[in-house]
């Protein structure tokens, strides 16, 4: 038999007909007329090429393909009713799942830490991973279900993901607490003097927005290190006399650190949420992106 001839509604009503073995009983379940449900059990016995249900002294007796097929049957429907029901409402405290998360060590920092407490307080079996972010397979990453969300700069996020804003950032200037040159606000002149390390996350990279903001004033810094990752920085920061512009939320807990206001307009960025539309309306991700809102 093709499967593709076969109509669901006809497999409902023979499911309730093995059930009643009662063409009458049959039809008052199914909300249907007697000559209607008569009509199907015909059509049946034609795909099936069996009688499938013979008279009996006390209604009627399946055959022997009937019978085999009952179990399996109503397995299948009950299968099928369970995969096209709603989902159930999210129970974080029940929950086992993995999420799965791309950022940066900067989004990391601020952004998955304050949202781990938060999520595991309130769903303990669950788990997290966290990736490195690598833009060019975000989309391809999340179509997979390989990623749920992605912490991503606004300039660049692919159009076709959902998103939203979780916060506008600011660059700050940074060095060692006790950096000689830190300890008051800086001229122009004097911040263009001092010897930087920059976060570059191709690698080897000497240029980013602090050198575009000079470069509309006419002016240059020099780059003397130039790193991968914010972690690295930050150890470089407080063993040397190099200081950083910074993401403002990086470092501004970082005790060890002097926190100056840069003395030149230097542009910021937003930092999204991105998900695919798969997971836009599953209740677990929901919850998710709900937890790591409400820790910002």
């Amino acid at each position: 038999m093709n499967i593709n001839s076969l109509d669901l509604n006809l497999l409902q009503t023979l499911d309730v007909l093995l059930t009643e073995l009662n063409v009458t009983r049959a039809a008052q379940r199914l909300h249907l007329s007697q000559p209607s449900v008569s009509a199907q059990l015909a059509r049946l016995r034609t795909l099936f090429d069996d009688p499938l249900l013979l008279p009996g002294p006390r209604g009627m007796l399946p055959t022997a393909r009937a019978q085999a097929l009952r179990e399996p049957l109503r397995l299948a429907l009950e299968a099928l009713e369970r995969a096209v029901a709603p989902p159930d409402a999210f129970n974080p405290a029940n929950a086992d799942n993995i999420w799965r998360i791309a950022a940066t060590d900067y989004t990391a920092s601020a952004l998955v830490l304050p949202a781990l407490n938060l999520i595991r307080a309130a769903a303990p079996q669950s788990r997290m991973a966290v990736y490195a972010l690598n833009p060019p397979q975000i989309l391809q990453q999340l179509e997979k279900g390989e990623l749920d969300v992605v912490f991503h700069t606004g300039d660049s996020a692919p159009a076709s993901l959902h998103q939203r804003k979780l916060f506008s950032e600011r660059y700050v200037l940074a060095g060692r607490r006790d950096h000689p040159q830190l300890q008051q606000p800086l001229t122009l002149e004097q911040f263009c003097q001092l010897d930087f390390v920059m976060v570059s996350p191709d690698g080897g990279g000497f240029h980013a927005a602090t050198d575009r903001a000079l470069a509309k004033l006419g002016r240059t810094r020099r780059v003397a290190l130039s790193v991968p990752h914010f972690l690295f920085m930050l150890e470089a920061l407080e063993n040397s006399d190099l200081v950083a512009v910074l993401p403002e939320r990086l470092v501004r807990r970082a005790t060890q650190l002097t926190l100056l206001t840069p003395p030149l307009d230097i542009e910021g960025f937003d930092i999204l949420l991105l998900w695919h539309e798969r997971l836009h309306r599953d209740p677990a991700q929901q919850w998710l992106r709900q937890q790591i809102v409400a820790a910002l």
